[in-house]
């Protein structure tokens, strides 16, 4: 089966949540392409006739067996990556949301490579997506204000 987000003809919708326990917020490490080693947040593809919470919620518990519960939109990040010829490969609109913790402990798998739960001010020292911690931050603001 072809991935049809591989060389798309159109942008897809993503959403991802910064999970915030304790005063920490999630982290995984992807353990393939095209954010593979990268640390970010878990999330995937929104589906067809999905709601935007919905996938959110669908998408963490897939990943990393957690619950949550969305509160509020943190921002937004544009993920488009080209290959070595300048074609465009991937291209996703990905909304992140501000999320509590509800239950479950994470556990790694295909998709993730690791998982931490860390401090907000940790992030600087990692390897991340474009804009993590600024996205993190938005969302421990958010969460505060909820």
């Amino acid at each position: 089966m072809s991935d049809l987000r591989a060389y798309p003809e159109r942008p897809y919708l993503a959403v991802s949540a910064a999970i915030i326990r304790d005063g920490k917020v999630l982290i995984v490490r992807r353990a393939r392409p095209p954010a593979q080693d990268l640390f970010t947040l878990p999330g995937g593809a929104v589906e067809t006739g999905e709601r935007l919470t919905e996938a959110v919620i669908r998408e963490v518990r897939e990943e990393t067996q957690l619950e949550i519960e969305p509160a509020a939109l943190a921002g937004f990040r544009e993920v488009i990556v080209r290959d070595k010829s300048g074609r465009i490969e991937r291209h996703f609109a990905v909304l992140c949301f501000a999320a509590r913790y509800v239950s479950g402990e994470p556990v790694p798998n295909e998709e993730l490579a690791e998982i931490r739960w860390m401090y907000p001010q940790e992030i600087a020292g990692l390897r991340t997506t474009e804009g993590l911690a600024e996205i993190v931050a938005e969302a421990v603001e958010k969460l505060g204000k909820a």
